[in-house]
């Protein structure tokens, strides 16, 4: 029964790793075909969470890997004054504002899609930037200042593209039309800018609120010394 045991153990692994790595490799055909692409990803369940993660980190790490290693003429960053957390957090708390905020716009007004499927639709769509700014890390290294424009297009490009799917994955996953998607993008953009503002606003106050108390039990201290 443990051999048994043991094999059903061992082929469950091997059936989700492969699983993991068709999703993985799904995000390829995303990229081509986004229409029929999130459709499935979402609909045909063609798509995984544990592949939307790995999106976000090697996103993570080629934003990184850019500030460091692209050539000093088309990276204005010191390395070494880099706040490797700041930077992280450049990447991931937008992302996590539009996810939620996308959310919560759409679910008042007929969105068919979860929470979960935004932030899937989303990290798939930042596959262009991974593939594209990889190499382009690479060839910083080797053109000149008058080549750069080609590093410079594509670099747009991949921010363009990575635009463009984020707003096909939105259309498919709420099953919107091209205009309603539009005009709940924009929302979702306002609807950012409030959660912010509203997020900088709380954590005033808890400064604030924090810097109060300590002076205050400094105030006693001092007093009762």
């Amino acid at each position: 029964m443990s051999y048994i045991a043991t094999k059903l153990q061992k082929f469950k692994k091997k059936e989700t790793y492969t699983r993991f790595l068709n999703t993985l490799r799904y995000s390829l055909y995303v990229i081509f075909h986004p229409a029929d692409g999130y459709w499935d990803l979402i609909h045909a369940k063609r798509g995984s969470y544990a592949a939307a993660n790995v999106l976000v980190i090697l996103t993570l790490f080629i934003h990184l890997w850019k500030l460091h290693f692209t050539s000093f003429l088309f990276n204005d960053k010191n390395w070494e004054k880099v706040n490797i957390l700041m930077e992280v957090a450049s990447i991931l708390v937008p992302l996590a504002i539009f996810c939620i905020c996308n959310w919560a716009c759409t679910t008042l007004f007929d969105g068919k899609g979860h929470l979960g499927d935004v932030y899937m639709g989303t990290a798939y769509a930042l596959t262009p930037y991974i593939i594209i700014q990889l190499p382009l890390i690479i060839l910083s290294n080797f053109v000149t200042v008058e080549e750069g424009t080609f590093y410079t297009v594509f670099s747009d490009v991949s921010l363009l593209w990575c635009a463009m799917l984020i707003f096909m994955a939105m259309m498919m996953i709420h099953q919107y039309s091209f205009g309603k998607t539009l005009l709940f993008t924009i929302i979702t953009i306002f609807g950012m800018l409030v959660f912010i503002f509203i997020l900088l606003l709380f954590f005033s106050m808890i400064s604030q609120g924090v810097a109060y108390f300590v002076s205050l039990a400094r105030e006693i201290m001092f007093r009762l010394n």
